[in-house]
């Protein structure tokens, strides 16, 4: 045989590429569909086909295609679910040749004049050897906005003998003024059974020898989309010699063996730093990629915390008996909030590896945080052993009779802004504060200084705080000593923003001496003595006992974390917008 005559090599992925409805594999709802939809000669004008890549979109479009122009081998058919695949129609279409059934792809074409071009400008004309003229467009999401328009009067009104084919992933980035124009139907991913059963089939019909659990890994990898599994199947017959194995696949996938990613997870688990980067090192060897292991160990986390709730989750084709038993185990013994931590972790890990110099020293880095966390209690059960145990003096806890303990973290006082007595020297006079608006809705020196605040001048509301000790007051008459570190113009600055606040003009005197603690002051005190008491309870004490090294970096009360929250609850209210998703 000479070389012009030798026949190409053809890909499984198109070679085995389904001619009928029957050939199809997974999609039995919408083939359901169809074909009641031909019976009852009810075809809409236009399909919008949707799904994850490879699932056969645009093979279900040729499909429909030769379903509604084949004639049948007599020549005298009508439309038909299962179209002949001899006639001259079937044929041509098959192969991408038919003059009436054009093929476009949006992704190339997303222009407004690529539609008149292609379609506006020639639907008018009737089909012109097959029954109907079909423009078959593929992933049609990516045309413009301008483009749909262009073909939205089309669509609403095409003529009898026209049919659209649209295909897409991104069925969300479609207009819905498009969508509703067209009978849509939703390709589902491949389960894994059905999966292994056609590749299976394949590999019979190609002579290949590859093992179950091979199979089993191509169909993980694949993730439902039966042309990844195909083009992997390809690439994994090539790659074996005879029968292909797993440990095969798994080389060419770049997988780590799973039993050992389940060895360095249970290392992981048990805080078997040394145990896990050994593991981590022999599967690097072995030419497992770093972020794969990482992947791998995600999956493995995610798959334990499923079959903990639902068992039933564990009776999967693509997982071996062995790890099947082995995860029971597992998903038995670990904790939820344990299993969260750790896929918290992961996806950290993952993030780092993207930036990280070198991949490998990035995985090493996330086993030996992983495996040090690991060993670490959640912080519940922290709080349940520490309430345990008792303070390290063993005495009663402080700031109480008896041998109840304070609650831990008091709400915080009320500040005391009550005047101190007018020292000696008495006050400066000034001119009593004029008549005008009612100064009684600022019965305290607190009310100042919120108005202080409400004003946003940090540098006064700072100044105030740290350098004046009050006296005495009454609504529009402030009586204040001035500490050493206070402006000299303080005062004129505080009387301006009052009066401009307030409308009136407030009289502010200053004495050399009476003044009790500045606001600065006040409020360190409290914090002492808050921290103070913390300090004393027996749960700080417990935690102290255990990790001397501690320090207390910020107390809050229930009522100031509730605030917090109904705050950040308010502000997610305003922001949601209820139209936001439609």
């Amino acid at each position: 045989m000479s070389a012009d005559t030798q026949p190409t090599y053809q890909v499984l992925a198109r070679k085995y590429r389904p001619q009928t409805f029957a050939d199809l594999i997974g999609q039995e709802a919408m083939v359901r569909t169809l074909k009641n939809a031909f019976e009852a000669d009810r075809i809409a004008q236009a399909f919008m086909l949707t799904g994850i890549r490879g699932t056969g979109k645009t093979t279900t479009a040729r499909i429909i295609a030769k379903g509604l122009n084949c004639i049948g081998p007599d020549g005298n058919g009508g439309p038909t679910t299962d179209p002949c695949g001899v006639c001259e129609n079937c044929v041509g279409i098959a192969e991408g040749r038919h003059v009436d059934v054009m093929e476009m792809d949006a992704a190339s074409n997303t222009g407004v004049q690529n539609i008149r071009d292609a379609i506006i400008e020639t639907v008018s004309y009737r089909a012109a050897t097959a029954r109907y003229k079909i423009f078959i467009i593929d992933e049609v999401h990516m045309l413009s906005t301008s483009a749909f328009n262009a073909l939205l009067k089309t669509l609403e009104e095409p003529p009898a003998h026209v049919k659209f084919l649209f295909a897409t992933t991104e069925i969300r980035k479609v207009p819905v003024t498009v969508l509703s124009r067209c009978q849509r139907f939703d390709l589902r991913r491949i389960e894994p059974e059905v999966m292994i059963a056609h590749l299976q089939k394949v590999a019979g019909l190609e002579g290949a020898q590859i093992a179950e659990d091979a199979l089993a890994l191509i169909t993980r990898a694949a993730e439902g989309s039966v042309r990844d599994a195909m083009s992997l199947l390809d690439q994994a017959i090539a790659h074996g010699a005879g029968e292909t194995t797993a440990d095969q696949v798994r080389a060419m996938l770049g997988l780590a063996d799973r039993g050992r990613v389940m060895d360095l997870f249970e290392a992981i688990m048990a805080g078997d730093a040394a145990t896990a980067l050994d593991e981590l090192g022999g599967q690097y060897a072995d030419g497992a990629d770093p972020v794969a292991v990482l992947r791998d160990l995600a999956e493995i986390t995610h798959w334990l915390s499923v079959i903990s709730i639902t068992a039933e989750a564990a009776d999967d084709p693509t997982i071996s008996p062995d790890e099947r038993t082995r995860g029971l185990a597992l998903a038995e013994k670990l904790p939820m909030r344990v299993l969260t931590r750790m896929w918290q972790m992961l996806l950290k890990a993952l993030e780092e590896v993207a930036i990280a110099p070198n991949a490998m020293m990035a995985a090493e880095m996330a086993v030996i945080r992983l495996t040090h966390v690991a060993e670490l209690p959640t912080p519940g059960d922290l709080v349940k052993k520490l309430s345990q145990m008792t303070p390290p003096s063993g005495g009663a806890p402080a700031g109480g009779g008896g041998g109840g303990s304070a609650p831990l973290g008091p709400g915080p006082q009320a500040r005391s802004t009550g005047s101190a007595p007018v020292g000696g020297g008495g006050p400066q006079a000034m001119l009593a504060p004029q008549a005008g608006p009612d100064l009684s809705v600022y019965p305290t020196f607190d009310s100042v200084v919120a108005l202080v605040e409400q004003a946003r001048d940090i540098k006064l509301l700072i100044e105030v705080k740290s350098g004046l000790r009050l006296v005495s007051y009454t609504p529009g008459r402030i009586e204040v000593e001035t500490t050493e570190t206070a402006p000299k113009d303080l005062i004129p600055r505080l009387g301006r923003m009052l009066q401009t606040a307030t409308g009136a003009r407030w009289g502010i005197t200053v004495a050399s001496s009476g003044g009790g603690k500045t606001i600065e002051e006040q409020e360190q005190a409290r914090r002492n003595k808050l921290e103070a008491e913390v300090t004393a309870h027996p749960l700080m004490q417990a935690v102290l006992a255990r990790f001397p090294n501690a320090k207390i970096h910020e107390i809050r009360s229930h009522a100031e974390i509730e605030a917090e929250a109904a705050v950040e609850a308010l502000e997610e209210a305003e922001d949601w917008d209820p139209f936001e998703d439609e």
